[in-house]
């Protein structure tokens, strides 16, 4: 069996190897000639995948370890008898984490008490409601909307509208469709943005086409009060600098991109692939996921809970890092002969060397035995674990 895959997916000669031999390229870079003898094709969201590119080749199944499936032409797929595998919820917990450092550095700069503030989660799937969840646990007040989940009976869910005129962040979580009543091409148009409250903060952690960014850019130019968080771009790779100046927070579309999901999406594409070819699972993430990053941190019972649960959000992650390499890298692209190559370059050098990140539950806090349960609770409900 011959294997193609992204060279960004991590374990592939630990997972895959024992079913076949395994070529790896650049995601952007994968062609229909490299596939002439390919069996089975792994991606991540960079690689679009429907006639252009598998047409002719004997392609039959593709996995994508990538919660969404935008770039892949489900339709086509289909209909040519391709098998087609994602990892749903492998990058949740990192995406979560990312909207949480967001939150606290929105509150750094604008001295606003991020626990104080409602949270509208537009899009409640596998991340929006693990968002919610956490944010519950936090003592946050969510607000969720999500037309399809609304339109099944479940409760608890409130228009858009309704959000946008009560949430003072609003967090998109929400997979690009550009068909159908509800679909999120533009869902955050002109209008939509203006409707944002006063001081709001809008975060995008989901595709860059939900948010049109023009009118994002026409809106920020006469509403200061606004802070904007965008991991994704309308035209990624391709990143406006005049966009990326007028938000608050820049990042290359890495919001999930803890090792943690990546291994979990290896593994569910993994045993989708065993599963296709009828083949026994013979490898588990534990025994081969490394045991680099795990740490420990001694807690001070005098410490109010809220400095210790900050200060273990920022060690696990702080996007403020991810920000000043995105700034570092469009300054530098501004100046290159062609910019616009420079930025899709950089973009994608950003992501393929994206340093080791890890998730809360690897960072365990040792508590003094007198703390109170509230506190506890809070910092169980980040995710980390409590000795």
């Amino acid at each position: 069996m011959h294997i193609v895959a992204d060279e960004n997916i991590p374990l592939l000669d630990g997972f895959f190897a024992s079913l076949g031999r395994i070529t790896t390229l650049p995601g952007r870079q994968i062609t229909r000639a490299d596939l002439r003898n390919a069996d089975a094709l792994l991606v991540r969201s960079v690689t679009r995948v429907g006639a252009e590119l598998l047409q002719g080749t004997p392609v039959r199944f593709v996995g994508t370890c990538t919660i969404g499936t935008d770039h892949l032409d489900l339709p086509w797929l289909a209909a040519a008898g391709i098998h087609v595998s994602s990892a749903p919820g492998c990058n949740a917990r990192g995406v979560v984490e990312y909207v949480l450092s967001c939150l606290l550095t929105l509150a750094e700069r604008t001295g606003l008490k991020w626990q104080s503030r409602t949270v509208g989660i537009v899009g409640v799937g596998q991340v929006g409601s693990r968002l919610a969840t956490t944010l519950r646990g936090l003592g946050i007040r969510t607000l969720l909307c999500d037309p399809l989940r609304a339109e099944r009976g479940e409760a608890g869910f409130v228009t858009l509208n309704t959000l946008l005129a009560e949430a003072d962040v609003v967090s998109c979580h929400v997979p690009l469709t550009r068909e159908g009543a509800h679909a999120t091409w533009h869902l955050f148009d002109q209008p939509r943005l203006e409707r944002l409250r006063q001081s709001a903060w809008l975060i995008n952690s989901s595709r860059g086409p939900v948010i049109e960014a023009q009118a994002l850019q026409r809106v920020l130019a006469e509403r200061k009060d606004l802070q904007v968080a965008l991991d994704v771009w309308e035209q990624e790779p391709l990143v406006s600098q005049h966009l990326a100046a007028s938000c608050a927070l820049a990042t290359p579309h890495i919001a999930g991109y803890s090792l943690d999901g990546k291994l979990r999406g290896t593994e569910q594409i993994y045993q989708a692939l065993c599963a296709f070819l009828g083949s026994p699972v013979q490898h588990q993430l534990e025994p081969l996921a490394p045991s680099c990053g795990v740490a420990r941190l001694e807690v001070d019972g005098q410490t109010p809970v809220d400095h210790i649960l900050e200060r273990a959000l920022r060690y696990v992650y702080d996007v403020r890092d991810d920000d000043a390499r995105m700034r570092s890298m469009l300054l530098n692209a501004s100046h290159a002969e062609n910019a616009g190559d420079a930025c899709r370059l950089g973009f994608d050098q950003l992501r393929k060397s994206y340093p080791l990140r890890r998730e809360n539950p690897l960072l365990t806090l040792t508590l003094p035995r007198e703390m109170p349960e509230a506190s506890r609770a809070l910092l169980d409900a980040a995710g980390f674990t409590l000795a």
